[in-house]
């Protein structure tokens, strides 16, 4: 199946030679990508990876890109973080209708990440609620990418803190 979904970088003061980093990824297998540096500093990869599932696309793309690039920091997998107006593009609705969707379903809508004048949520939540409900017609490999996206995110944030509190934080928050 063929997988599509974005790994966001961080570059370091050795990777400003972008053409020697083009090349490097090249050879490291990630000729599967669309490569963008817009931003200084940054560096995202458009994978378009076939694969038997999304959690091996996912890994393998970036054992790929730590291969060509050791010193690069990961900062996001997407598609993940997601806005209304984003799902309902990807299922093909309005974002109105998706908005009457959450307001009619108060306790079965997943909670936001972040609620504020642009609320977000992560992708697999709101798709895993709408295939629930059985009358969207949803792809599966997007799916399945989202719920992938989602535990690399996960991993990468708690993993960057001390476990000190892990116990304590894991009554109070579950």
């Amino acid at each position: 199946m063929e997988y599509i979904f974005t790994l966001k970088y961080r570059l370091t003061e050795q990777d400003t030679d972008t053409d020697a980093l083009i090349e490097r990824l090249g050879e490291a297998g990630c000729d599967d990508a669309l490569i963008g540096i817009g931003q200084p500093g940054r560096l995202a990869l458009e994978f378009t990876r076939e694969a038997d599932d999304a959690w091996q696309a996912l890994c393998s793309a970036l054992a790929d890109v730590k291969q060509a690039l050791p010193t690069v920091r990961l900062i996001e997998v997407t598609p993940d973080f997601v806005g209304l107006t984003d799902v309902a593009e990807m299922v093909g609705m309005s974002r109105q209708n998706l908005r009457k969707l959450m307001l009619a379903n108060p306790d079965t809508f997943p909670d936001p990440v972040h609620e504020g004048n642009a609320s977000l949520w992560h992708l697999s939540d709101i798709l895993t609620w709408l295939d629930a409900r059985g009358s969207y017609a949803l792809e599966p490999s997007v799916m399945d990418i989202a719920s992938a996206a989602l535990q690399v995110n996960l991993f990468k944030l708690t993993h960057r803190q001390s476990p000190e509190h892990d116990q304590e934080l894991e009554v109070l928050v579950s």
